[in-house]
């Protein structure tokens, strides 16, 4: 576990499969956070993000999404219809976790840390809707974060990734 409170590695997650994911795991790795949704008009991205895995993996790059119903009721699958929804339709084969809230009071307590900078020490920007990315460097600080039409295979996002591999 980490002793350092502006990381995300403090945080542990809860995948489909129930498993739960400690993210101290993904020390050493550059992230990419995503809140999701299946019905949303962003949703083929989820191919990009998969294709933006495949290309960093191996240089310690992870994809992690997190399906959420806060905006326009656009996630109304759960558990395994998620994870099925996003194999077949899009390939993923990054982490998914299970649906959770990332915006207002009952949010997550990871996408609580996300958007506030008192809490990370470095942006302010919580989802305003589906596929709001955020970008975390090796030490799991958040560096930097992407509009939901910023597209994830954009020029914009593969440099700000690379300078941190």
């Amino acid at each position: 576990m980490t002793d350092n409170p502006k990381s995300v590695h403090q945080f542990k997650v809860k995948l489909l499969d129930g498993t739960e994911k400690n993210l101290f795991d993904y020390q050493h790795q550059v992230l990419l956070l995503v809140n999701i949704a299946s019905g949303c008009g962003f949703t083929p991205q989820l191919k990009e993000l998969q294709e933006l895995r495949k290309e960093f993996k191996d240089q310690g790059f992870e994809v992690i999404a997190f399906p959420s119903n806060d905006f326009g009721r656009q996630e109304p699958l759960d558990g395994k219809e998620i994870s099925e929804f996003c194999q077949v339709n899009f390939g993923v084969e990054f982490p998914v976790t299970e649906k959770i809230m990332v915006r207002g009071k009952l949010a997550h307590p990871l996408y609580k840390f996300l958007g506030d900078i008192k809490l990370n020490g470095n942006i302010k920007s919580t989802p305003r809707w589906n596929f709001h990315k955020y970008l975390i460097n090796k030490k799991g600080e958040v560096v930097d974060y992407f509009f939901p039409f910023t597209k994830p295979l954009s020029s914009k996002v593969k440099k700000k990734i690379q300078r941190l591999l």
